[in-house]
């Protein structure tokens, strides 16, 4: 998330990069996560995966240098099996789940408020699904569901309501105006008040907590005894998915958890990149113990 890779010298605590291992990272973004890799592999291979093609051609491009120690694949990290298909079991995965500042920076892929854009939110330009089918067409009480279970918007209902009653919605600019005023929150909020309302649309957009099960479903069979997983997250939803997987997993003697609780970013790296300060990284190292047909 933002214009810099999020604690990324805890990540790098936490992977132990080998000069000869296998890695995945599951987002790559603006290639923060990736470069760091890279730096540290002789022989070894990584494996980039992004839903957004844009920022795979820039990572291709950035990376290029590296030759076939680097490959890509277009897709949702929920695909993994399917990226890494020939060159697993890994020695890491890294899965940084926030937005990169790419696409919340250019108003023409809707993701913020702050400019006006169409009602898009897709990662993925490929896919059908946009903002807009479900900001027009949804019923207002799957909208006022969705609001609340994605976002954790308490006013759901007030601001699904409001939705309703002026549709059609254009733009993102006239969607956070009729969250802002159906929410009515403090002035003294830092947040704006459309903020968990855009959240919760653009999960929903890109199904992000289906797409994170699959991966955290996917990763115990594609990590090398010793293998390491490292998710940064910055949505409650994910981090107790996350936290879920990881306990069930050291439950099932197949995951050591590296993080006891949640590791946070520092108030240095907060001062400087202030979307961090809800960020959690978690980690686990992959036992020796197989995997049973029952556990999968």
């Amino acid at each position: 998330m933002g214009h810099y890779p999020v604690m990324l010298p805890e990540a790098e605590q936490c992977l132990r990069i080998a000069p000869d291992g296998t890695y995945c990272d599951c987002t790559a973004g603006a290639g923060g996560y990736a470069g760091m890799i890279l730096r540290r592999l002789e022989k070894g291979r990584l494996v980039l995966i992004d839903r957004d093609r844009e920022a795979l051609a820039a990572c291709r491009e950035r990376f290029e240098e590296f030759g076939e120690n680097v490959s890509f694949y277009h897709g949702s990290y929920g695909e993994i099996a399917q990226a890494v298909r020939g060159c697993a079991p890994l020695d890491g995965i890294v899965a940084d789940l926030g937005l990169s500042s790419r696409q919340l920076d250019d108003p023409e892929r809707g993701f913020s408020f702050r400019a006006e854009g169409p009602l898009d939110m897709r990662m993925d330009r490929d896919q059908e699904l946009q903002a807009e089918r479900i900001v027009n067409r949804y019923d207002e009480t799957r909208l006022a569901d969705l609001i609340y279970q994605l976002g954790g918007e308490r006013r759901s209902r007030r601001i699904a309501a409001a939705i309703v009653r002026e549709r059609p919605v254009r733009n993102t600019r006239h969607l956070a105006e009729i969250v802002a005023r159906a929410a009515a929150r403090p002035k003294r909020r830092r947040i704006h008040p459309a903020t968990k309302t855009f959240q919760a649309l653009r999960m929903a957009v890109n199904d992000e907590l289906g797409e994170l099960q699959k991966l955290l479903g996917a990763a115990p069979a594609l990590l090398a005894a010793n293998g390491r997983f490292v998710t940064v997250s910055f949505h409650s939803g994910e981090d107790r998915l996350v936290k879920q997987s990881f306990r069930g997993g050291a439950d099932a003697g197949i995951y050591e958890i590296l993080t006891k609780g949640v590791m946070r970013p520092s108030a240095d790296e907060v001062d400087k990149n202030p979307p961090s300060r809800s960020a959690k990284l978690r980690a686990v190292r992959r036992t020796d113990r197989a995997i049973g047909q029952f556990d999968q």
